[in-house]
C-alpha cells in the first residue's frame, strides 16, 4: 500500500497541498491528513473525497488528528506506521506555528511551542517516516523566506524555519543516493489563516509584506513542479527569489 502524508493539512499551505496532490498522485492508495483540529481535517477530507469520486480515483482519505509537538502522540503515530507497514510515496511537512512580537514579549509557552512544532515535531516525524520510504519517494519540507535572514519581531519563527531550511537541504544531499528526493519550499508571505493568527496579538503586517503576499495555490503548484524536477529548493515569486539571491551573495 502506497500512502501520501500531509501535515498541517487542516488549513493554509498544507490544505492546498492535499487538494492538489489528490488530483496528480497516480500510484497512491491512501492520503493521510494530519493536523490538530479534527473538524477542520474532516472538512478537507470531504473536499478530497468529492474529487476522488468525481475523477473516479481509486484511493482513500484518512484523517489523523495529531499534535506533532506531543511526543506520546508521535509515538502512537509511529506505531500506526509500523502496523500498516506501508510505503510512503510522499511526505509533506507543513505543520507550523509562529507568533509575531519581540522575543521579550512572547510568553515562554509561545516560544517553546514554536520550537516543539516547527523544529522537534517536523524532525521527529521525518525520522519516523523515513524507514517507510523507497527510491522515488518524495519529501517536501515547508521552510520560509524568513529562513534567509534573521527577522526581528519574528525571531523564534525565523530561526525555526532556518533550521528547516538547513535540515531539508542536508537531507536532499544525504538521501539522493537512495533515490529519495527532498525539496525545501521557501515562500514569502502567503494569504493563509497563519498570518492572521501570527500577527493577531502584537501587531500588524507591514506594507512590504502585504504587497508581496501570494496565494497558496501558486506556491504549492510551483513546489510540486520543482519536486518533480528534483530541485533542492522551491521559491515562488520575484521578491523571494531576489531576496534569496541577495542573501546568497551576502553569505558568499
Amino acid at each position: 500500500m502506497n500512502i501520501a502524508i500531509v501535515t498541517g493539512a487542516s488549513s493554509g499551505i498544507g490544505r492546498e497541498f492535499a487538494l492538489q496532490l489528490v488530483k496528480i498522485l497516480v500510484k497512491t492508495d491512501e492520503i493521510w491528513l494530519l493536523a490538530r483540529r479534527k473538524d477542520a481535517l474532516e472538512e478537507v477530507a470531504q473536499l478530497l473525497s468529492e474529487q476522488v469520486k468525481k475523477h473516479n480515483l481509486n484511493r482513500k482519505i484518512q484523517v489523523i488528528p495529531i499534535d506533532i509537538a506531543d511526543e506520546k502522540q508521535l509515538a502512537g503515530f509511529a506505531e500506526v506506521l509500523m502496523i500498516k507497514n506501508a510505503r510512503i510515496s510522499v511526505l509533506v511537512n507543513c505543520a507550523g506555528i509562529g507568533t509575531y512580537g519581540s522575543f521579550e514579549k512572547l510568553s515562554r509557552d509561545e516560544v517553546a511551542e514554536t520550537v516543539r512544532v516547527n523544529v522537534l515535531g517536523l524532525t521527529q516525524l521525518t525520522k519516523f517516516c523515513l524507514p517507510y520510504m523507497r527510491k522515488g519517494s518524495k519529501i517536501i519540507q515547508a521552510a520560509s523566506g524568513s529562513a534567509f535572514l534573521p527577522q526581528p519581531d519574528f525571531a523564534v519563527y525565523a530561526a525555526s524555519k532556518a533550521y528547516v531550511y538547513s535540515f531539508g537541504r542536508a537531507l536532499h544531499k544525504e538521501l539522493k543516493k537512495d533515490g529519495i528526493l527532498v525539496t525545501v519550499i521557501c515562500p514569502g508571505p502567503v494569504d493563509t489563516p497563519f498570518l492572521a493568527h501570527a500577527y493577531g496579538r502584537y501587531g500588524q503586517m507591514n506594507l512590504l509584506k502585504k504587497l508581496t503576499m501570494v496565494k497558496p495555490e501558486k506556491v504549492v503548484h510551483k513546489a510540486l513542479i520543482d519536486s518533480k524536477r528534483k530541485k533542492e529548493i522551491s521559491i515562488y515569486g520575484l521578491p523571494m527569489n531576489l531576496l534569496y539571491r541577495l542573501t546568497r551573495g551576502m553569505m558568499g
